[in-house]
């Protein structure tokens, strides 16, 4: 008895093992024949799947605006669009409202990509590769707001400030903050799928269900709020 448990609780745990490594492997594509080779994985062409379909809809979406008698879906794209605005303009303030544009786009595509696997694609921020490059276009954001708003002096000065013994700190947190949203948001994405795997193993029939409208939908709009909204706070730190 003890060895047919010992014998399922293995190949449980290889069945895991394995899924999870599939969920990590990004398979290539197709290659680009130039520079020797170029590898498209599949988080890219996701990604390009991802931004044609916002820009359809964008375009749809837009081509019967009304100032007069607008519509129904006019009207919640407008809602949503303002409630975005002055969310965003509480953290860094109406003059600096020349960067909402960029965290809305960010915003979109992160929703659309961690919710994107119910469609039986995988989503794209389960790529490390991903999550720091939206990690480092974060990082130079706040950076570049910074210097935009005080000055290239000031920004220099700031990281000796109180005393000059802290700059090497200054310094390195401006590698940590773009760390840890990329590792927060792979991180959380990697576990909810390492969650559901372990609930299937548990109980397959029922339960799953519910739980992966949780994890698929609810958290992963959640860490895509947490993304902007982490990335507009570092920002509004830097600006000030």
């Amino acid at each position: 008895m003890t060895e047919k448990l010992d014998t399922k609780e293995g190949d449980n745990t290889e069945e895991l093992t394995k899924n999870l490594l599939e969920e990590l492997n990004c398979q290539t594509v197709f290659t680009i024949p130039v520079f020797g080779g170029i590898a498209v994985d599949e988080s890219i062409v996701v990604t390009w799947i991802i931004m044609a379909a916002l820009t359809v809809l964008s375009v749809v979406f837009v081509r019967n605006l009304s100032v007069e008698h607008p519509g129904r879906v006019q009207l919640a794209l407008e809602s949503a669009i303002g409630w975005a605005q002055d969310f965003f303009e509480g953290i860094i303030g109406k003059e600096n409202k020349r960067y909402i544009p960029y965290l809305i786009t960010v915003a979109l595509y992160l929703a659309v990509s961690n919710v994107i696997g119910l469609l039986g694609f995988k989503p794209p921020t389960k790529d490390l590769n991903v999550t720091a490059a939206l990690a480092v276009m974060s990082m130079i954001l706040i950076e570049y707001s910074g210097i935009r708003r005080n000055g290239g002096k000031h920004w220099l000065r700031h990281f000796a400030e109180p005393v000059p013994v802290v700059a090497p700190i200054m310094v390195l947190e401006v590698f940590i903050r773009p760390l840890s949203l990329c590792m927060r948001l792979f991180g959380n994405m990697l576990g909810g799928f390492v969650v559901m795997e372990l609930i299937k193993l548990v109980v397959p029939l029922l339960v799953p269900i519910p739980l992966s409208f949780y994890f698929d939908i609810f958290d992963g709009l959640l860490q895509a709020y947490v993304f902007v909204f982490l990335t507009a706070l570092f920002m509004n730190e830097e600006m000030e």
